[in-house]
């Protein structure tokens, strides 16, 4: 894939890359043979975070290249600062040679920082290459830079090409690669196998609705089943947006995406994990079919839930799915949505929220996203909110009166329909970067994924050796 295309066996057969602060490049300027110090004044350069300075040999190609790095006794430093160079460099061939810098994150971060959505436009530019640094495991590292790209690419893909089909097919696809068992459900057949609000919110469109199913792995492994929201397109429904709100709703199958990048790194690993995947799959369109406001629908929970706004349709396919996967109960649901605007609101796009009932899976969860740079910050299931959910004519609402606090009782709602809300994790993703960074180029995004592949490994080799 994409991302792994820099990754090439260590050997010094390549341009040296030196991390400096202030003191290495003092230490670098007396042991290297050319006068760094001239070359620094020379260019403007200085041994400051994400600066560069490429020095020359005598006859023009590079001997070295030096790049600027927070110090090692930095309050907080930016593990993924050294991606920035995959942008930086002429196409070439480099290693990792010295400094203050940890080489997993900044190698992952290099070929994260290398990402491009090519479908529709070539690369202008021949990308660097990277060998793999000394001592990291690069196997690992290609793994979960490849599960990035698989999602970052179906994020970015357009619902023209990307519609309800395609998504299913690119979930087939996978599930096929690693010969994981696999179920459609479709159409009228939602009905039937009682998948009310999955049909009811995907009936509208032309690519009819669908629920993906598979699984793959040991019987006897650690059970975990992912959820992933996939509205291929949502254009609000009857509620319809404006277009301002429309204009990125290609991403609104980020869940999905997000599901099926975790689940490629953890099939990939051969874990001893019984993995399921659920993916509910619709578009939100306008059309004479269309479920409509004041609608009211039995889900497959048997809970009735009446239609408060049809914009807010992922909370919905999420329900029947969520309680289909808590009805073989396994010992933990992971589930995936770019489910609301507040969540944007409260933590801005570079953060996940998440909720959980189980305090200990939260401090795991929060300390992984800590040392995977994947960050996230765990928000309240507050009962107060609760009643607000409460209708008048049905079970439930779909959305809470009022407007405030919309992230937690969206979160509130899908807890409705697990049996044990402490074995479960709900994610509010956005699944999109507004502005390029250091690992995290412009455009789609998978938020959480190697966080949780950290998370789920650690769990399913610790089941492994009980």
């Amino acid at each position: 894939m994409e991302a792994q295309a820099g990754l090439e066996p260590w050997s010094g057969d390549a341009v040296p890359i030196h991390f400096v602060d202030a003191a290495e490049f003092q230490r670098l300027a007396g042991e290297t043979p050319e006068p760094l110090g001239d070359l620094a004044k020379a260019s403007g350069f200085e041994p400051k975070p994400g600066k560069l300075l490429l020095v020359p040999k005598a006859g023009g190609d590079l001997a070295r290249v030096l790049f600027g790095v927070e110090a090692a006794d930095a309050p907080r430093r930016d593990a993924f600062l050294p991606g920035k160079l995959a942008t930086l460099l002429p196409a070439g061939l480099y290693r990792f040679e010295s400094g203050p810098f940890d080489p997993f994150a900044a190698a992952l971060s290099f070929l994260l920082s290398r990402y491009k959505f090519t479908r529709f436009v070539a690369a202008k530019t021949e990308a660097p290459r990277l060998r793999a640094p000394r001592g990291v495991d690069a196997e690992r590292l290609g793994r979960l830079a490849a599960g990035v790209t698989l999602g970052r690419d179906l994020v970015n893909a357009p619902a023209n090409e990307l519609g309800p089909n395609a998504l299913t097919e690119a979930a087939l696809d996978l599930a096929q690669r690693f010969d994981a068992q696999a179920r459609v459900i479709a159409g009228e057949a939602l009905l039937a196998e009682n998948f009310p609000l999955i049909h009811a919110v995907g009936r509208g469109a032309e690519e009819p609705p669908r629920l993906v199913d598979f699984i793959h792995g040991p019987e006897d492994g650690l059970r975990v089943t992912l959820v992933g929201k996939g509205v291929a397109f949502d254009s609000g429904g009857l509620d319809i947006k404006p277009s301002n709100a429309m204009a990125l709703m290609k991403k609104d199958m980020g869940g999905a995406a997000t599901a099926l990048a975790l689940a490629f790194m953890l099939m990939d690993a051969k874990l001893p994990l019984r993995l399921r995947v659920l993916l509910p799959i619709v578009e939100n369109a306008v059309s004479a079919r269309s479920y409509r406001p004041g609608d009211v629908y039995r889900s497959r929970k048997g809970l009735s839930v009446e239609i408060g706004d049809t914009d807010a349709e992922g909370r919905l396919v999420l329900a029947d799915a969520l309680a289909l996967a808590s009805e073989d109960e396994p010992d933990l649901i992971l589930d995936f949505a770019t489910l609301t605007g507040a969540a944007r609101v409260a933590l801005g796009p570079e953060i996940a929220p998440f909720y959980t009932g189980d305090d200990a899976l939260a401090m795991e969860i929060a300390r992984l996203g800590e040392t995977a740079n994947d960050p996230v910050w765990r928000m309240p299931l507050w009962d107060g909110y609760d009643s607000g959910l409460e209708g008048k004519i049905a079970d439930l609402v779909n959305v809470a009166s009022g407007g405030f606090a919309g992230s937690i009782t969206a979160a509130l709602f899908l807890r409705r329909f697990i049996s044990d809300a402490k074995r479960w994790a709900h994610f509010d993703l956005y699944c999109w970067n507004p502005t390029a960074r250091p690992g995290r180029p412009e455009g789609g995004d998978i938020p959480v994924a190697r966080l949780l592949y950290d998370l789920l490994e650690a769990r399913a080799l610790a089941k492994d050796r009980i």
